[in-house]
């Protein structure tokens, strides 16, 4: 596919989603780029904004295998990943694949579920594959976790460790919609007359894979790469931080800054792509001193401090 057309067939995906999941264009972006990045996607928010359903119109509009995995205390590793039965016909073990053997699984209130089972995503998320009884089980590309969490009810939940949250190539919240928003959400349901949204199928599996390889012909000037280079040192050497954001950071943020000139039909990447999406990409990966908690301090802010103070690379040179 040509770079040309990556950002026609974005178009059609966003349009189509957003017959489902109204008001949210600019968070819905966020999310299609870390798609397009081949990463996966944190949703935070409080319960009721579309984050279950984002996933899954997403999962839908692109015609990709969605499977839904509900965290819970009692969740175990196989029912995540899946596990070795004894086939009494055969005389043999038979492997019974999990849901996490989808193109997009959906890991719905993730901070529920105990270390253990969070860990049995670790290996699915940064190697796509997954290992059981000594046997390596490839996961067929694309895969993609659509992780959601609620961040103001913490009781019973297990946060995530930052080895965890690192594998993420952003995090994003949908917030309320706008007044305006929420009546068009109100009307199409009238019109409706059910809950439920039919969306088309605007693009395939194989489609997707295309615009993939497609977001890495985006140029990269030298320029660029220093200033995200310099971005993610000044989240080191922050002093409201403790530890700022590992190279993995640097990767995402050239990958999203790249699916989000694609997105703008540019086949180059300029400072206000980087911009766009360093907060996203970033601030997750931060961890706070502790003294701060108390001030209401978040990663979101010293990425906002470190975008103000690192100095932005002429556009011209890109």
């Amino acid at each position: 596919m040509e770079l040309t057309q990556v950002a026609g067939q974005a178009n059609a995906v966003l349009d189509e989603v957003e017959r489902a999941v109204v008001g949210k264009r600019d968070r819905l972006e966020l999310v299609l780029a870390g798609i397009l990045s081949d990463g996966h996607v944190l949703l935070e928010d409080v319960p009721g904004l579309a984050k279950t359903l984002t996933a899954h119109s997403f999962a839908e509009v692109m015609g990709l295998r969605f499977a839904r995995v509900q965290f819970t205390p009692d969740l175990l590793p196989s029912d995540v990943t899946g596990s070795s039965i004894w086939n009494q016909r055969d005389a043999a073990f038979e492997f019974r694949p999990g849901p996490v053997f989808a193109n997009v699984l959906l890991a719905d209130e993730i901070n529920r579920a105990p270390p253990k089972t969070q860990a049995a995503l670790l290996e699915a998320m940064q190697e796509r594959q997954v290992s059981i009884d000594g046997r390596t089980h490839p996961l067929e590309p694309p895969f993609l976790v659509l992780a959601t969490q609620n961040p103001i009810e913490y009781e019973g939940t297990y946060p995530l460790p930052e080895a965890q949250l690192d594998r993420f190539v952003l995090r994003t919240g949908f917030g309320y919609p706008s007044a305006d928003a929420e009546w068009e959400m109100l009307e199409r349901r009238l019109d409706r007359r059910t809950d439920g949204v039919e969306l088309r199928e605007v693009v395939d599996r194989g489609t997707l894979l295309e615009m993939q390889r497609a977001v890495e012909d985006v140029h990269v000037d030298e320029s660029i790469g220093r200033y995200v280079v310099d971005l993610v040192a000044a989240t080191r050497e922050s002093p409201s931080v403790s530890v700022g954001s590992s190279p993995r950071g640097s990767l995402a943020l050239v990958k999203l800054s790249r699916c989000h000139a694609a997105l703008a039909g540019r086949d180059f990447v300029t400072p206000d792509d980087v911009k766009a999406v360093a907060i996203p990409a970033l601030a997750h990966r931060l961890v706070l001193r502790p003294e701060l908690w108390v001030q209401r301090r978040s990663g979101e802010d010293v990425v906002r401090e470190v975008l103000d103070e690192v100095r932005t690379p002429p556009t011209e040179t890109t």
